[in-house]
C-alpha cells in the first residue's frame, strides 16, 4: 500500500514538475530563512538557562521612584554583599561580579590581553560553569588565587597543567602575582557573564576606598535563594535592609517629594530572576537584547512560513480542478475518503519534506554568510539540542498539516456525481484563496513598511548632530600593556613638527566602538542644593576640545598656562548647567552638599552637549576632568584632510616606536560612530531580508496563481477575443482582481505597521515621525509589482490565437 502511494505521488509530482518546483523552492527558502531566525531567537531565550538551579538565582537591583522618572539600576554599592551575608545568613550564596576592560596577563615574559572578572568566592556556588580542574569549594578562597578559562589555559600554558602556576595580572602597567587554582569551562555564547579569568573582588582597583561607600555604583550582585525561600518573601524582608543602609539616597528622594509606588516603596532593593537579566536593558545599563526584538524575529519566521504555506494551499486548491476527475473516478471505484486523504496529504508531505531538506542544505551553505552579514554567532551545534530538534519537528508537522492537510481534505469532500458530470463548483475554495492572498499581501506590505521605517530611523540617527566633528580623526586604543599618558607624551614629541598632524589628545572613553570593541562608563552622583544629580564622568587630556572641535559656550578650556587645572578643575556640558540651575555656573564649586573636606571641583567652562555614548539614548550631562592620576585609554589624532589616506600608515609606524609592546588598533572616528548604530542597522537588515523573501515568495505564488487562472479561463479569453475584446481590456480583466486584493491587503497592513513601528520608535530618545508618503510609496510599489507579475501571463493569454484557444480547451 505504502509503495503504491509513493509511486503515485512521485508520478503526480513529475507530471506537474513545474508547480512542484515552485512549491519546493518557496518552502525551501522559507525553511532556510526561518531556521536562521528561530536559531537566533532560541539562542536568546536560552540565555543563562544552562545553570543548575537557575530558577533560584536572582540579580539585585535598586528601584527609586524618582518624581521625574522611576529608575532601576543593577550597579550595586561595593558593601552590599558583606551586608547581605551578615543580615541574611539563610541565603545560600551571594556574589559580586564586576567586568571591566581587558587586562594585561604576563606569564614567562609573554603578554596577553584577557577579560578579567572580579568576583567573590561564592561565584562558583551561585553559577554552575563546569570546573575542569581544581576544587569548587576552595578555588577562589584565597585572595591571591585566579581561576582561568579553558581557552586562556590553552593560550597561556598550552598542554601544560596550569594548576599552581603563577600569573601576573593588572592594568595600566601595574601587575600583581596570582596563583592558578582552577580551570573553568569557557562561557557559552548564551551566557550573560563572559570571562577569561576570575579573581577576588578585593583585588579590584580602589576596592578599599569603595568598600564603605553606599552611594557608589559598581558590580552586579547575584543571590541564590534556598528552595523554601520565595522571591516575594525575600523582597519583603529586604525593605528594612534598604532603609538601614541606603539612607542618603532615600533622603534625596524625600527632598524631591517622591511618592511611594504601587508596592508602597520610594526606594527598594529588589530581585529579578536570572532568566530576565539578559533582556532587562534598563537595569544593566543598556546591555542585553530587548525581548520585544526576539518576539519580532519569531514573528518574522512565522510570517515567512505562513506566506510559503499560503502559496502551497492556493496552488493546491487552484489545481484541485485539474485533479477533480481523478478523485471522482477513484471514489466511484470504492476508494474511501481516508485513503484519498492519505494519498493527497502524503504527496504534500513528500513535497514539504523535499523542501525542508533543500532548506536545511541551504542553511548549512549560507550559515557563514549569514553570520558575517548580521554579526550573528550561530552554530549548527545549537540545532542538535533536543529542545530545538523538537521545535523544528513540530514546526515541520505544522507546516505539512497547514500546507497539505487542508487542500487534501477539501478534495476528498468533492461530490463524486457532480465531479463526473463536470459540475464542480469552486466558490468556497475561491473565497478562501482570496482570503489567503489578502493575508499574503498584508504580510508582504507590512514587512516592507516596517523595513523602510527602520532604515529611515537608522539614517536619521546617522545624520544627527553629535556635538563634535568626527571627520579626519583617528582613534587609537592604548591597550593594557602601556601607560596611556606616557604614550601620548611620546607621540606629542615625535609628531610635534609634523605639519600633517593638527592636534593630539587622550581620553578615558572612546567615541563610538573602536577595534577593541570596548565600551566603559563612569558615572558620578551627588546632591547639589538638595537636588539629586547624576552625570557621566570623562577624563581627558589637554587639547580634547580642540581635537574634536568643540567650542566652549562659557568660560575656557583646560590650559597648560593654569597649573591648577590639573587639580579639581572641571568642564561641564550645558545639560549639567541646567541641572545645577545656574545660567552661568563658571566659578561655581561642584560637589556633594555633605562634602566638607574642601575637595569640591571648580567649574572653569561650559561646553555644548555632545554624544559620549549611543545616539539611541538621550544625551546625559557630562563632567570633564583633566586626567592627572586617572588612566587614558584612548588617543585621538586629528590630521589634515588631504593627508588622511596615508595618516593611518604613518601613525602605525610611529606607534611601533612609542609603544612597541602594544598592538596598533587605530580606526577612523567616523567608522567608530557608525558602530553605534550596529543594532539598529542589523535589525533593519533582518527586516529587509524578511520583507524581500516575503515579496519574492508572494510573487512566486502570485505568478503561479495567475498561470493557473489563465489556464482555467482559456476558453473564456478566446470567446472574448472573438467578440472583439482588446488586448489591454483582457489584461485589465485578468489583473483587476489581483489589484483589488493588493489594495485590501495594503489597507490592513498600513495601520498595523504604523502602530507597531510607533511602539518601536518610542524607545529612542531621538526618532523620526512616520510620514504618510512612506505608505503611499509602499502601496505604489506593491501595485506595480503585482501588475508586472500578473501581466506576463495576462498579455500572453490575450495575444493567443482565439481559434487555437477554443480548439484546445
Amino acid at each position: 500500500m505504502l509503495t503504491n502511494f509513493l509511486k503515485i505521488a512521485l508520478r503526480t509530482l513529475w507530471r506537474s514538475r513545474g508547480y512542484a518546483a515552485i512549491h519546493m523552492l518557496g518552502l525551501a527558502v522559507a525553511f532556510c530563512i526561518s531556521l536562521f531566525l528561530i536559531l537566533i531567537a532560541y539562542q536568546q531565550f536560552t540565555f543563562d538557562s544552562f545553570h543548575a538551579d537557575s530558577d533560584r538565582i536572582y540579580q539585585t537591583y535598586l528601584f527609586a521612584n524618582d518624581p521625574e522618572k522611576p529608575v532601576r539600576t543593577g550597579a550595586m554599592p561595593m558593601p552590599v554583599v558583606p551586608a547581605l551575608k551578615a543580615d541574611f545568613p539563610e541565603a545560600e550564596a551571594v556574589t559580586r561580579v564586576m567586568t571591566g576592560r581587558k587586562s594585561l596577563v604576563e606569564s614567562g615574559g609573554t603578554y596577553y590581553e584577557k577579560l578579567i572578572n572580579y568576583t567573590d568566592a561564592d561565584f562558583l556556588n551561585v553559577f554552575s560553569f563546569p570546573l575542569r580542574a581544581g576544587h569548587r569549594a576552595s578555588a577562589l578562597r584565597d585572595p591571591g588565587s585566579v581561576v582561568i578559562s579553558e581557552n586562556m589555559a590553552q593560550d597561556v600554558f598550552g598542554t601544560t597543567n596550569p594548576l599552581g602556576k603563577r600569573l601576573r595580572l593588572g592594568q595600566d602597567g601595574q601587575l600583581t602575582d596570582f596563583t592558578v587554582t582552577g580551570v573553568l569551562a569557557d562561557a557559552p555564547t548564551n551566557s550573560t557573564i563572559q570571562y577569561d579569568a576570575l579573581v577576588r573582588i578585593e583585588r579590584s582597583p580602589n576596592y578599599t576606598a569603595r568598600l564603605n561607600n553606599w552611594n557608589d555604583g559598581g558590580p552586579m550582585v547575584f543571590v541564590k535563594l534556598p528552595d523554601h525561600v520565595d522571591k516575594a518573601g525575600f523582597e519583603a524582608r529586604l525593605k528594612p535592609f534598604t532603609l538601614k543602609y541606603f539612607t542618603d539616597r532615600l533622603d534625596g528622594l524625600i527632598q524631591k517629594k517622591a511618592q511611594p509606588d504601587e508596592r508602597g516603596d520610594k526606594l527598594a532593593l529588589r530581585l529579578q530572576p536570572l532568566r530576565d537579566v539578559h533582556f532587562n536593558r534598563e537595569i544593566n545599563d543598556g546591555k542585553g537584547t530587548p525581548i520585544a526584538i526576539v518576539y519580532v524575529l519569531l514573528g518574522l519566521a512565522f510570517f515567512i512560513l505562513l506566506i510559503a504555506c499560503i502559496n502551497f494551499i492556493n496552488l493546491s486548491i487552484a489545481r484541485s480542478v485539474t485533479r477533480a476527475r481523478e478523485v471522482g473516478v477513484r471514489k466511484s471505484l470504492g476508494a474511501p475518503s481516508r485513503s484519498l486523504f492519505a494519498q493527497l496529504w502524503g504527496e504534500s508531505a513528500l513535497l514539504c519534506g523535499l523542501g525542508f531538506v533543500v532548506g536545511l542544505t541551504l542553511a548549512v551553505i549560507l550559515l557563514p554568510t549569514f553570520n558575517a552579514t548580521f554579526g550573528a554567532r550561530l552554530t549548527l551545534a545549537q540545532a542538535y539540542q533536543p529542545g530545538f530538534i523538537g521545535l523544528i519537528l513540530a514546526l515541520f508537522l505544522l507546516v505539512t498539516l497547514m500546507a497539505g492537510g487542508y487542500p487534501a481534505w477539501q478534495m476528498t469532500r468533492l461530490q463524486t456525481v457532480q465531479v463526473l458530470k463536470g459540475n464542480l463548483k469552486a466558490g468556497r475554495p475561491s473565497r478562501l484563496r482570496n482570503a489567503l492572498l489578502i493575508t499574503q499581501f498584508t504580510l508582504s506590505c507590512l514587512l516592507t513598511c516596517c523595513t523602510l521605517i527602520a532604515f529611515e530611523q537608522v539614517d536619521f540617527l546617522r545624520q544627527m548632530p553629535l556635538g563634535f566633528d568626527k571627520e579626519q580623526v583617528i582613534s587609537i586604543p592604548v591597550g593594557t600593556q602601556v601607560d596611556g599618558r606616557q604614550v601620548l607624551g611620546r607621540l606629542r614629541q615625535v609628531l610635534a613638527h609634523d605639519p600633517t598632524i593638527l592636534s593630539l589628545t587622550g581620553a578615558s572613553v572612546n567615541l563610538g566602538k573602536g577595534r577593541d570593541r570596548v565600551t566603559s562608563r563612569s558615572t558620578f552622583g551627588f546632591t547639589s542644593n538638595g537636588k539629586e544629580i547624576t552625570s557621566d564622568v570623562l577624563f581627558v587630556d589637554y587639547d580634547y576640545l580642540q581635537t574634536l572641535r568643540i567650542k566652549p559656550t562659557a568660560g575656557r578650556d583646560f590650559s597648560r598656562a593654569f597649573a591648577t587645572d590639573s587639580a579639581n578643575r572641571v568642564l561641564i556640558t550645558e545639560s549639567m548647567a541646567r541641572q545645577l540651575g545656574k545660567p552661568n555656573p563658571v566659578g561655581m564649586l561642584l560637589g556633594d552638599d555633605a562634602d566638607t573636606t574642601g575637595n569640591k571641583a571648580q567649574i572653569i567652562g561650559v561646553v555644548p552637549n555632545f554624544q559620549l555614548y549611543s545616539v539611541a539614548d538621550e544625551t546625559r550631562p557630562i563632567i570633564l576632568y583633566l586626567s592627572n592620576n586617572q588612566p587614558l585609554h584612548y588617543i585621538f589624532v586629528r590630521v589634515l584632510p588631504q593627508h588622511l589616506p596615508g595618516a593611518m600608515d604613518k601613525l602605525k609606524a610611529t606607534w611601533a616606536t612609542v609603544a612597541p609592546q602594544s598592538p596598533f588598533m587605530g580606526s577612523f572616528l567616523d567608522e567608530n560612530v557608525d558602530a553605534w548604530y550596529q543594532n539598529e542597522a542589523v535589525f533593519s537588515q533582518v527586516l529587509s531580508l524578511a520583507s524581500g523573501v516575503a515579496v519574492v515568495l508572494s510573487c512566486i505564488g502570485l505568478f503561479a496563481i495567475a498561470l493557473l487562472t489563465v489556464e482555467q479561463r482559456t476558453k473564456e479569453i478566446g470567446i472574448r477575443k472573438v467578440m472583439g475584446a482588446t488586448v489591454p481590456g483582457i489584461v485589465l480583466l485578468l489583473s483587476r482582481h489581483f489589484i483589488r486584493l493588493v489594495l485590501m491587503g495594503l489597507c490592513l497592513a498600513v495601520p498595523i505597521a504604523w502602530f507597531g513601528m510607533h511602539q518601536w520608535l518610542e524607545k529612542y530618545a531621538y526618532r523620526i515621525e512616520i510620514s504618510p508618503w512612506l505608505f503611499v510609496t509602499v502601496g505604489t510599489g506593491a501595485l506595480l509589482i503585482t501588475l508586472f507579475t500578473v501581466s506576463y501571463q495576462s498579455i500572453r493569454a490575450a495575444l493567443m490565437n482565439p481559434a487555437k484557444s477554443l480548439r484546445t480547451e
